[in-house]
């Protein structure tokens, strides 16, 4: 009051004229006190909430100093204040760490528009009392620990806009007032919790709605069609039944569209072809069948689809030649059907393709070399089909492909010597055909190989010494092939992967991850994560070797003790069914990795006090227990997640998040 006594006296000092002292001091008297400072039932309501929040980072303590601002209210650590009337209108404590239940205090900011309280780790019930936010246009509090259901009180909420409730725990059934309560709600997300029973009725004819999420919940119930104009529509993950509808409220306006994971059968209808602005579409995991649709979309020219999924079902007959002109695709899932004849000639066409996933198939033919068209290609993965023909030079053009899959074929002839060029490559598969050949310097020139399989091939000579050497490599399978002379005795860089001294490697059990990302600017970003198996370790089993094993396979450098014991994260250890000699002392721990040297006759395993023993009899457990592990191949597809930048009029940002939960080869942006 001082400060602004003196405010006063400045300008009697300063005008003269009694008009302008006049209009100054109606001015103040119009004005309320708050306007200098936040209202003080807000800032003791906020207090009063925090106090009973905990706050490890203390990212809140800017609000005890929130009472007064001589400059006027404006924004605070996490909440806005009106500048007219000192109250506050938002509060956003997003990925704070903060913890707690929500105090009932909360209620008192009676003239809140913004409450985002997402990323934390709040807990309990939602407070009843949110019934008195009568202006309330966003609330957001995803990615916590809330239980319970959602109270009916909420149905007061009649200016909502957004409502996002995902990621948390609520139960029961989702409300019958749900699509009723708020005329003005676009935006709906009830992902990520346990919500049981059908999808309301009021729901499907909510015309302001834009953006809908239910997805892994417990739903039930046939799939039925909306009646408004969505541009997101997730229910992945659910117990959903029924035939897939042709949504055509939304054939102008369906941007993304997710249905994977539940149990929808019939065929793809031709209408869906007329939903023009798609750009995500995965029904993977149901029971679809039939023939894949000659046209996904009405014009292919002008399609915007990025990512088609339509892996895990009982499609049959050929991959439609229609599917290499959708000229913006950059994934394509169609794994796991019952498709038949050749991958498309044209498929080069595809030049934005970054991830194609053709694997467990029908499909017959070569590999075709129009594919070096799609030279942004970061996986390729065909594994389990009946493909044929040899390996292209040409496919060195594929300078940034990570992932290799093609085992499990009918391949023929030599690793060619141009695939040095692919140095990208982390993750390379080409076991159970018929490849044949030396190993060459191409292999040398992966620096960044975590994976390696040729198992089960004809693979002949020596083993060169630089392929025990790759500082990144997890996995290395050579068996069931006919290498012959000895294991190099090098400086084995790879050993340090197996060491549970290095922290930053994963340890024991814990699975390697291998993300490739797509960013498409101001529209989509595509993540792919793919897990690779937690068997780590070296398999040189049934081939022809013979010789010692080198002394320093396992005893190299730094702190490596002699005793692979301690290397914790190595479980796979494989020599057996070879000619090796010599003697494995039992110092070194190799009792772990029982049947690891059997087969071989003239190779002495000492045993404790009893000198040593000839490995005459057949012992395979090591060698099934890998062969376990690579049941359904190297690479063990995860996780696949997409965030969708959907613009939608009002602005929302749409957040779209594909995850595996079923427990075949695969699980799971963000």
């Amino acid at each position: 009051m001082k400060e602004i006594t003196n405010r006063v006296f400045e300008i009697i000092k300063t005008h003269k004229t009694r008009y302008n002292f006049v209009l100054f001091l109606l001015l103040f008297l119009l004005s309320p006190p708050s306007a200098f400072g936040v209202d003080p039932q807000d800032t003791a309501s906020l207090l009063l909430f925090k106090s009973h929040l905990h706050d490890p980072s203390n990212s809140l303590s800017s609000w005890d100093f929130a009472v007064n601002n001589a400059n006027g209210s404006s924004t605070w650590t996490g909440f806005t204040v009106s500048n007219r009337t000192g109250r506050v209108t938002a509060l956003n404590i997003t990925t704070l760490n903060l913890s707690g239940q929500l105090h009932p205090s909360l209620c008192n900011l009676s003239f809140i528009e913004t409450l985002v309280l997402s990323y934390n780790n709040f807990y309990g019930p939602i407070p009843l009392c949110f019934q008195l936010f009568r202006n309330l246009k966003i609330l957001d509090l995803n990615h916590n620990m809330l239980s319970g259901v959602v109270p009916n009180t909420l149905v007061m909420l009649n200016q909502l806009t957004q409502l996002d409730l995902s990621h948390n725990m609520l139960s029961g059934t989702i409300p019958f007032w749900i699509g009723n309560f708020s005329t003005q709600l676009e935006k709906l997300d009830l992902g990520f919790n346990s919500f049981r029973g059908e999808v309301p009725k009021s729901l499907l004819y909510l015309m302001s709605l834009k953006y809908l999420d239910l997805s892994h919940n417990y739903l039930m119930g046939n799939l039925v069609d909306f009646q408004q104009a969505l541009v997101y529509l997730n229910l992945e993950s659910n117990w959903l039944s029924g035939t897939l509808p042709c949504f055509l409220s939304s054939a102008e306006s369906m941007s993304v569209l997710n249905l994977a994971n539940n149990s929808i059968v019939g065929g793809i209808p031709a209408c869906i072809s007329g939903l023009q602005k798609l750009v995500v579409l995965d029904l993977s995991f149901n029971e679809l069948s039939g023939n894949l649709p000659s046209s996904i979309v009405e014009t292919a020219e002008k399609s915007g689809i990025l990512l088609l999924d339509l892996s895990h079902n009982q499609f049959s007959g050929d991959i439609p030649a229609s599917l290499t002109e959708l000229k913006s695709l950059q994934a394509l899932f169609l794994s796991h059907n019952l498709l038949t004849g050749e991958i498309p000639e044209r498929i080069g066409n595809l030049t934005y393709l970054q991830v194609i996933d053709l694997s467990h198939n029908l499909l017959s033919g070569s590999i075709p070399l129009n594919i070096v068209g799609c030279f942004q290609l970061l996986a390729l993965m065909l594994t389990n089909n009946n493909l044929s023909g040899e390996i292209q030079p040409e496919l060195d053009a594929l300078d940034s492909l990570k992932i290799l899959d093609i085992s499990d074929n009918l391949i023929s002839g030599e690793i060619p010597l141009t695939l040095a060029g692919c140095k990208s490559l982390e993750v390379v598969d080409l076991s159970s055909n018929n490849l044949s050949g030396s190993l060459n310097d191409a292999i040398s020139k992966w620096s960044n190989l975590r994976f390696l399989s040729l198992a089960r091939n004809n693979f002949n000579g020596a083993l060169p010494g630089w392929l025990f050497t790759f500082q990144a490599i997890r996995t290395l399978d050579l068996s069931s092939n006919k290498f012959s002379g000895y294991v190099p005795d090098v400086n084995f860089n790879m050993s340090l992967t197996f060491n549970n001294i290095d922290i930053g490697r994963a340890t024991f059990g814990e699975p390697s991850v291998l993300e490739v990302s797509v960013i498409v600017p101001d529209r989509t970003e595509l993540s792919f994560k793919y897990i690779l198996p937690t068997a780590n370790g070296i398999d040189l089993s049934d081939n022809l070797l013979h010789g010692e094993i080198p002394s320093g396979i396992f005893t190299l450098q730094g702190p490596i003790p002699e005793n692979i014991s301690n290397l914790g994260n190595l479980t796979i250890l494989n020599f057996s069914y070879n000619s090796l000699s010599g003697v494995v002392p039992t110092r070194q721990g190799y009792g772990r990795f029982p049947g690891a040297f059997a087969g071989n006759p003239e190779l002495c395993v000492e045993l404790s006090g009893d000198g040593c023993r000839r490995q005459h009899v057949p012992v395979v457990a090591a060698g099934k227990k890998f062969a376990q592990d690579m049941e359904y191949g190297p690479i063990l597809v995860r996780v696949f997640c997409v965030s969708s930048l959907v613009s939608f009029y009002v602005g929302i940002v749409a957040l779209f998040c594909c995850s595996r939960t079923r427990n075949y080869i695969l699980q799971t942006k963000a």
